[in-house]
């Protein structure tokens, strides 16, 4: 496991004092512009994209770090991905700050700090250019198309796979350094909990080949290096059986989980183009991140620019190849964004998205290193090059920073990052159908229902779009335009477990309550284990005055999702509605506890302590509910009668 070509120890040695002091202010310097940037998210909650999945709504997380849930974390499949330590850490955050959303964030916040500082020792410890070392961290740390990756809880896996993808290059440049079989054995073990993060560290591989070309000078593009280069590559075939096995698991997880799309849907010349395309879009978003948004959705493509973009791939190939003898980190630098992307750049397509900004977080790292070596030598031979030098960078990550904080604002709701999307995005379906859930929930049917029609102009086959426009008309009343949007999702998308559990609903509503019965027993066995389902199925039951059933379906959304307000409300209920008025006031308090703003529940709180003779406390619940809902008819009859009771 070892080499004798170019070995070198790369341990840090500060024998002067000053080197440690600059380290030093650099890492304070990195520390501080992260806090600046990320320092609101402190203060934000889980938004509805993808968080109820990982954390807010996911039962296994929700319980904490348990054996159950750890057996599960390395057994499931759930959200279309094999990440178990990611799921470790999730539940962790649960079992140390409860469902405080700020500090999930600061979890992610504190990781991405991590890599920042892991990021500039790497580079400083390999090549001992502070400066430039520096100004990649400081990029890696500040750039606005990172801000995706951290301010998103759901996202976890992002910046806890960086960790260890940091983790695993300093554990091999210290094998590099001193091969010994424990140091070996280290840095292939770190590599593999990388993977059991995010597979997307399938390329590291490759990418440790790149750095034993630079900046570790292992191996050389000349004559008689091919023993040595034979042995750097024999010496990682352990990692890539780990990336073999760990891309078939993630293949197969995709694949029964659904999303991935098949050629029917999307065409191997589709997938070429939007992937040429996205190298060159990253690569502009990088230089001018504008119009950053949380989804881009497919557009038509220019063959014209997929030929421009395969163009300048080639030729940027084809120059850094010929300087490599001069500038060998031209070579990783750029292989290094290239081949990183692979995993991501959509030629197997996971989900409808384009591209996504999350994507660029370890790939551009390679871009970062081209500019910190290239440009400096290149300005520094003018006359003042070196002061100009240092105020571009000045400006340049001043302008980075001021950005990434305005982008962060964002993801402070989800009204705030559908609206934006919007705006970015122009024709984005996906964004215009979430937008609509926000107005629809916020009470502006109008407006939501606006955004639903728009969104189907543009993409009339949206499942989920048509199956939110069902679900806002029924809200208004219109059951027969409901059940028409309902079984057009279904037309579209018969797997649908959410259509069929709405469209039971409607014909619950309608009166239809066998054929309602039957659509959510098909939604079940979609999906078992979706709370609002069950949730569903309860409320009819109820409504049909079979409330042991409905409690019985209640427990079980409850068991998925603890702090599912709605079911302890409708459990209350039907308590109440069998006379078991304990158990009653007992639902209704844990609905508080949950929600201390749910107006119904101090409503319906305060009949049953009146029911129980303990007027006082009935009295301060109903005033409660009418400071909440001033316009609550029912809390201000219930008053007056308690005011009377007790006078």
């Amino acid at each position: 496991m070892s080499s004798k070509s170019g070995r070198q120890n790369h341990d840090i040695h500060f024998a002067d004092p000053v080197s440690y002091k600059t380290v030093m202010w650099i890492a304070a310097v990195l520390v501080a512009i992260i806090l600046f940037i990320y320092a609101p998210v402190r203060h934000y909650g889980f938004l509805s994209y993808d968080d109820p999945v990982y954390v807010s709504e996911n039962a296994q997380v929700l319980r904490g770090l348990t054996g159950q849930g750890v057996l599960w974390a390395f057994t499931t499949g759930h959200a279309s991905n094999w990440h178990p330590i990611t799921w470790l850490s999730h539940m962790l955050d649960v079992q140390m700050y409860g469902m405080n959303a700020g500090r999930h964030h600061l979890t992610n916040l504190l990781l991405h700090i991590a890599n920042a500082l892991l990021l500039f020792l790497l580079l400083y410890r390999t090549t001992g250019a502070w400066g430039r070392s520096a100004m990649v961290s400081i990029l890696f740390a500040a750039h606005p198309l990172h801000v995706e990756s951290v301010a998103w809880v759901a996202e976890r896996k992002d910046v806890l796979s960086t960790l260890f993808w940091m983790l695993t290059m300093h554990a091999y440049v210290t094998y590099v350094g001193k091969p010994r079989l424990g140091r070996y054995l280290a840095f292939v073990a770190v590599f593999a909990l990388g993977l059991m993060s995010k597979p997307m560290l399938v390329t590291m591989p490759l990418v440790l080949l790149l750095l034993d070309i630079w900046p570790l000078k292992r191996v050389r593009f000349q004559a008689g290096q091919g023993q040595i280069w034979l042995r750097i590559f024999r010496e990682k075939i352990p990692l890539f059986v780990l990336v073999a096995a760990s891309s078939t698991i993630t293949v197969i997880v995709q694949w029964r989980g659904g999303t991935v799309q098949n050629f029917e849907v999307l065409s191997l010349y589709q997938r070429i183009a939007n992937a040429l395309i996205s190298y060159m879009a990253y690569l502009g978003q990088m230089l001018w991140p504008r119009n950053l948004a949380a989804y881009y959705p497919y557009v038509r493509l220019s063959t014209w620019y997929a030929a421009a973009s395969a163009s300048i791939l080639i030729i940027v190939s084809v120059t850094v190849i010929r300087l490599f003898r001069s500038r060998s980190f031209l070579v990783v630098g750029w292989f290094w964004y290239v081949f990183t992307l692979v995993p991501v750049i959509g030629l197997i397509q996971v989900g409808g998205q384009a591209r996504a900004d999350r994507y660029t977080y370890i790939p551009l790292i390679g871009v970062f290193i081209m500019a910190a070596w290239g440009i400096p030598p290149a300005i520094e031979r003018w006359r003042y090059g070196g002061v100009a030098l240092k105020v571009a960078a000045c400006i340049l990550v001043c302008a980075f920073i001021a950005s990434a904080r305005h982008q962060v604002h964002y993801w402070e709701s989800d009204l705030a990052l559908w609206k934006h999307a919007v705006q970015a995005t122009g024709d984005n379906y996906f964004a215009r159908t979430n937008l609509g859930l926000v107005l629809i929930d916020s009470g502006d049917f109008a407006e939501g229902i606006a955004q639903y029609t728009e969104a189907l102009r543009i993409n009339p086959d949206s499942a989920e779009t048509h199956n939110a426009l069902g679900t806002a008309l029924f809200k208004q009343g219109q059951l027969d335009a409901a059940m028409e949007q309902y079984a057009t999702a279904l037309r579209i998308r018969p797997g649908f477990a959410e259509a069929h559990s709405n469209r039971g609903v409607a014909l619950a509503k309608r009166g239809d309550i066998e054929e309602a019965f039957s659509e959510f027993q098909k939604a079940l066995e979609i999906s078992p284990e979706d709370p609002k389902i069950q949730y569903n199925f309860g409320f009819t039951l109820a409504n049909q005055g079979k409330l042991d059933e409905a409690i019985s379906y209640y427990r079980k959304a409850l068991v998925i999702k603890p702090d599912y307000a709605d079911a302890c409300f409708q459990m209350g209920n039907a308590f109440a509605g069998k006379g078991m008025l304990g158990e009653a006031a007992a639902e209704y308090t844990r609905v508080l506890q949950i929600k201390p703003d749910y107006a119904d529940a101090h409503n319906n709180l305060g009949v049953v302590l009146l029911r129980q003779d303990r007027y006082d406390e009935a009295i301060a619940h109903f005033k409660e509910a009418l400071r909440i809902n001033p316009k609550s008819t029912r809390a201000q009859e219930n008053l007056n009668r308690a005011l009377a009771k007790l006078r």
